[in-house]
């Protein structure tokens, strides 16, 4: 039996019948009022076998004193008709009966063991992520962070509405621009007037590039910020 004895210890004991007959078994103690054995008698088949619970009840466990508690298990083999079994150990001859016998022992767990359990029964410790990781930002450079994302929304915001109003002024010139286009074309005479419509039309050229590498920009700067 292994302690603490602070509440109710169990151990298991397993009868074997290794014979071809019914064996009648019976389990004693010393000591009835220390234990509870159940079942503590009944009938094993031929090569059949029965678990017995022996239950130690709570005491006051003394390691300088000595176990003298003893178990005797006590077996015959079944008659034929079994209808009363306190009559047939009454009527057992002593050549008849066959016993085995066994003695109890206490044992405490180790002192390791305890630690063991008492480490294992507490929680896991919190590792300090803070401090593992570097110290935490101050609340004061987080606004100012925020302060600054905000205003490089604000900016992002302006430069694509500019960029939308270029565009609408680019679509405005380059509309111009082929109407002159159409103008010229019609203009058989080769006028100068016609040709400076030509030279209004081309012009307008060097005007949507940059409008075009302004939207690009702006497209790729509002990306990167959002």
């Amino acid at each position: 039996f292994s302690g603490p004895f602070t509440d109710v210890v169990t151990t298991n004991l397993k009868l074997r019948n290794p014979s071809d007959r019914k064996v009648c078994f019976k389990v004693k103690t010393t000591a009835p009022r220390r234990y509870c054995v159940r079942p503590n008698s009944g009938i094993i088949d031929p090569g059949s076998s029965v678990i017995v619970s022996v239950m130690l009840q709570p005491f006051d466990y003394d390691p300088n004193e000595k176990s003298k508690h003893k178990f005797m298990v006590q077996t015959i083999y079944a008659p034929p008709n079994i209808s009363d079994m306190e009559a047939v150990w009454k009527e057992a001859k002593p050549d008849e009966l066959m016993d085995s016998k066994l003695r109890c022992v206490f044992e405490m767990p180790n002192e390791n063991d305890k630690l063991n359990d008492i480490d294992a029964s507490k929680p896991a410790p919190v590792l300090n992520t803070s401090k593992q990781d570097g110290p935490m930002p101050k609340p004061h450079s987080v606004s100012l962070n925020d302060t600054e994302t905000r205003k490089l929304v604000e900016e992002c915001k302006r430069l694509q509405a500019e960029i939308m109003k270029l565009t609408d002024e680019n679509r405005h010139l380059r509309d111009e621009g082929l109407r002159l286009r159409k103008v010229a074309h019609s203009d058989k005479s080769g006028s100068p007037t016609a040709l400076a419509l030509r030279d209004n039309g081309s012009n307008c050229l060097p005007s949507l590039l940059v409008v075009i590498a302004a939207i690009f920009i702006g497209f790729f700067l509002g990306k990167f910020i959002v």
